[in-house]
This record gives structure tokens, C-alpha cells and sequence, in this order.
């Protein structure tokens, strides 16, 4: 594993554990070269979730792409990196436990939605605002009045 810091590939694994979601184990790693400590993450292979978009074209899941997403809509929330990466975990669980692997956008960003609901509040405001594309005030006020 190469350091992220100084690109140093000895490493030394400082703590493992597994995941909430007991789908991946979350390794604290400490370069031998600089001492900085990342976190690394190790899954099992599986069949990747194919995203169907909105025009018919698919891509992969991106988790990266998600958690940019999600980054957005939690700026200045006081959300930890490491309860957006669960929930992410959480998501993708549930994705692949549905045994569908090619899955509609739409699906997705309902499921986004309904777990940033309990979250967050305000990022569920923001990633619907993007994600439903609302077009006037009161598509807005009327989600703020559903999410009364």
C-alpha cells in the first residue's frame, strides 16, 4: 500500500476492524517513511452494480462520485467523512442485497434520499434540490412542507 502523503510503499498496519455494515474492514495505516496515518479500506469482489441513467445509457457505481455528492450536500454540517463513507457502505449493501445489479438512477437517489432524511435534514434538502431538479420556488417549499 503506497502512502498517500509521500507515495512510500512501507506501510504498517496500526488497527483493523470491520465495517458497521460487515462488508468491508477499515485498516488504520501508518507509513514508515513519513509517520502519517490514512485509513484504507478492503472489500470483497462482487458483481459491480451497473447505474442505469436517465437517457438509457449505463456506468458502473462510483462510490467516489457519490461521496462528492453527498460532500456537497453536507458542507458545513458537522457530518463526519467517516458517517458519509457507512453510509455509503450502507447503500451499496442494500443495493447488492437486492440482488439486481443493474439499478435505475432514480432507485439510487430515492435510497439516498430516504437515509439522508435520517441524517441530515438540511443535505437532504440540498441533494434533492440537485437530484429532483426543482424548477420554481414551489417545488421546493413543497418538499420542504413534505419533509415537515
Amino acid at each position: 500500500m503506497r502512502c498517500p502523503f509521500c507515495g512510500n510503499a512501507e506501510t504498517k498496519v496500526v488497527d483493523s476492524r470491520v465495517t458497521e455494515g460487515q462488508d468491508a474492514i477499515r485498516r488504520r495505516r501508518e507509513c514508515l517513511a513519513c509517520q502519517q496515518r490514512f485509513t484504507t479500506y478492503e472489500r470483497r469482489e462482487e458483481m459491480p452494480l451497473m447505474i442505469l441513467k436517465r437517457d438509457g445509457s449505463t456506468e458502473p457505481f462510483d462510490r467516489g462520485k457519490l461521496l462528492r455528492g453527498l460532500v456537497v450536500a453536507t458542507a458545513k454540517r458537522n457530518v463526519p467523512i467517516e458517517r458519509l463513507e457507512t453510509l455509503i457502505g450502507e447503500i451499496e449493501s442494500e443495493l447488492h442485497n437486492s440482488f439486481n445489479y443493474e439499478i435505475e438512477s432514480k432507485q439510487l437517489g430515492d435510497v439516498v434520499l430516504r437515509r439522508l432524511k435520517d441524517l441530515d435534514k438540511v443535505a437532504y434538502i440540498r441533494f434533492a434540490s440537485v437530484y429532483k431538479s426543482f424548477q420554481d420556488l414551489d417545488e421546493f417549499t413543497s418538499e420542504l412542507k413534505d419533509l415537515q
